[in-house]
């Protein structure tokens, strides 16, 4: 066969097989929850509520962002990060135009909530929250579907859930956005963790000294890579961006997959820690993920 006979058949074959590309080489729609609001329901309004959430003795502050439609609804907590400047509301509401009820809240000692800030406290925080949704009267009240529920966290939000949500097997996906690993970060030398602490302290009752110190204690208590066998069978999205630390996710992921998981979902932004460029993609990432799970189990 000649030289211009192999092409020709080598660009009939492209075009053949072009059909087959794979899926995920094409840009996937937006899901319109991103762009358009959902039909007014007037019997079942959207609305929004103050949360007065009991946790260690003191009430700590959240936001329910209630979906339209007849209750009880699939409903996802979520939690920011250290300090918390971003609260991912604009995740919060895309949710809930999805037709997820979105829970936000405040840990002890942050964000006007009462207490002092201590890392082992957020955790708790966020067990804290789901029983209270999943107490009878609150459930009635705010139309919580208790056996839908999710959690999302970001940054140390992403630590929170991990810890949280190895532990409670009532939940039917977890989401980790540009998470960060306290474990490590508690194995940084002394004097760059206190700085590291110094620079993230708005609105925290604590000081950078006592947060570095109880870091430093609890190296190993706090790496979430101790978690991987608990959450080896929980649907899970992993989302790292370049912020350096997808490194430390990454022996999560690793110990997840060597324990069988086979859950785990994973995707990467090219943007930074806070998806600042790429808050759409994130918004259309996380409702995927979570759909399957809107009317059913995991």
């Amino acid at each position: 066969m000649t030289a211009p006979a192999l092409v020709r058949r080598a660009l009939w074959a492209a075009c053949l097989l072009a059909p087959l590309a794979p899926a995920a080489a094409r840009p996937l729609p937006l899901p319109p929850a991103i762009y358009a609001d959902p039909v007014h329901d007037g019997a079942h309004p959207a609305r929004m509520e103050v949360l007065h959430i009991p946790s260690g003795g003191v009430e700590i502050n959240g936001v329910a962002y209630l979906a339209s439609g007849a209750a009880p609804r699939p409903t996802v907590v979520i939690c920011h990060g250290f300090p918390g400047n971003e609260k991912n509301l604009d995740l919060a509401q895309a949710l809930r135009r999805a037709g997820w009820h979105a829970i936000t809240f405040n840990y002890r000692g942050s964000w006007g909530s009462p207490g002092t800030f201590r890392f082992a406290q957020n955790p708790q925080d966020l067990q804290a929250v789901l029983a209270y949704l999943r107490d009878p009267a609150n459930a009635r009240r705010l139309g919580i579907d208790t056996a839908h529920m999710a959690v999302v966290g970001h940054s140390m939000g992403g630590w929170v859930t991990a810890m949280a949500g190895s532990q409670d097997k009532g939940l039917v996906a977890l989401g980790l956005i540009s998470a960060a690993n306290f474990g490590q970060i508690g194995r940084m030398a002394p004097e760059p963790r206190v700085k590291m602490m110094s620079e993230n302290m708005e609105t925290l009752a604590s000081t950078p000294q006592a947060l570095s110190e109880e870091l430093g204690v609890h190296v190993a208590d706090y790496d979430f890579t101790s978690r991987a066998a608990a959450l080896a069978g929980k649907p899970l999205l992993v989302l790292t961006s370049d912020d350096g630390l997808a490194g430390d996710v990454a022996p999560l992921m690793a110990a997840i997959r060597k324990a069988g998981g086979k859950k785990l979902q994973t995707g990467h932004g090219a943007t930074d820690h806070s998806w600042s460029d790429r808050r759409i993609d994130l918004e259309a990432r996380i409702i995927r993920f979570l759909t399957p799970y809107l009317h059913s189990g995991a």
